[in-house]
């Protein structure tokens, strides 16, 4: 059967698979164009089922924050390749599911995989591996997270491999406070908002690795446990987001960055994700 490049050009513009992968598709389905539709995405499965247990770790990291500011959502979709990771087509598929997350409200990754990608009639799990099929390697949405509060700010870092949200208490025109905090969310990676926020089991293995050091500095047994606690203080201040130093200036904290920009204004919560 002969088939025009023109229905090659159409079939490959709805599924963004390959002009000759399209060819064959149209040649094998007798020119039905829902058939051959329904071959590239039976192509997709058994590309997807070759590939499953390749480590996809290249990807992208977004994050976007809703209309009225007040939720904020990060994805992590991942492939095998960097190349693969700066295609425009591979872009354009994390920020349609990105935004489909913040449109829907899905409440669990699961979920947000179970719903429909746009109008082409897929769920986004099977736009994902019809998209392996037209790529060639594994895809994989591995995360997603939200943050709700009175004002929301994202921030991608350059190169789409780290991104960050950051959600605080108060309304207002505070979209540039919330960037300089995401960005300290981003650089400086905290463990929790405060020290309240740090697990219980967190604490105690620091406590226990602070008096493993004390001793092995020669210091004595009965002072290794003052010792471990001084070093827990500091291990909070490094690494609890309010009392970290502020990238932008040393000499004061984030907490005490944002009392001076609005007195009682403070971080609710905050996501950070990164490929590395």
């Amino acid at each position: 059967m002969k088939i025009s490049a023109s229905e090659v050009n159409k079939l490959r513009k709805q599924t963004g698979a390959g002009m000759m992968d399209c060819k064959k598709a149209l040649v094998e389905a007798e020119g039905d164009f829902d058939k051959a539709i329904d071959i590239l995405r039976k192509k997709g499965q058994k590309v997807a089922a070759k590939r499953s247990d390749r480590e996809a770790s290249e990807g992208v990291v977004l994050a976007a924050t809703s209309s009225d500011g007040k939720r904020g959502a990060v994805i992590v979709l991942n492939c095998e390749t960097d190349f693969v990771a700066k295609n425009d087509d591979f872009v354009k598929l994390a920020e349609t599911i990105l935004q489909t997350a913040l449109d829907k409200q899905p409440s669990d990754l699961e979920s947000l995989k179970a719903l429909p990608y746009g109008d082409s009639g897929l769920t986004i799990a099977d736009k994902i591996t019809e998209q392996t099929g037209v790529i060639g390697e594994k895809i994989d949405l591995s995360s997603y997270d939200t943050v709700q509060a009175d004002t929301v700010v994202a921030y991608i870092h350059p190169g789409n491999r780290l991104a960050s949200v950051v959600g605080l208490n108060k309304e207002g025109n505070l979209s540039e406070i919330g960037r300089d905090v995401a960005m300290q969310v981003a650089a400086m990676a905290p463990v929790a908002l405060d020290k309240e926020s740090v697990p219980q089991d967190v604490i105690q293995k620091e406590i226990e690795v602070g008096k493993d050091l004390a001793i092995q500095e020669g210091k004595p047994a009965e002072l290794a446990e003052k010792i471990a606690m001084g070093r827990l203080n500091k291990f909070f201040q490094e690494n609890t987001l309010l009392n970290q130093a502020f990238i932008k200036d040393g000499k004061k904290s984030i907490q005490q960055y944002l009392n001076e920009t609005e007195k009682g204004l403070s971080v609710t919560s905050f996501l950070r994700f990164s490929l590395n």
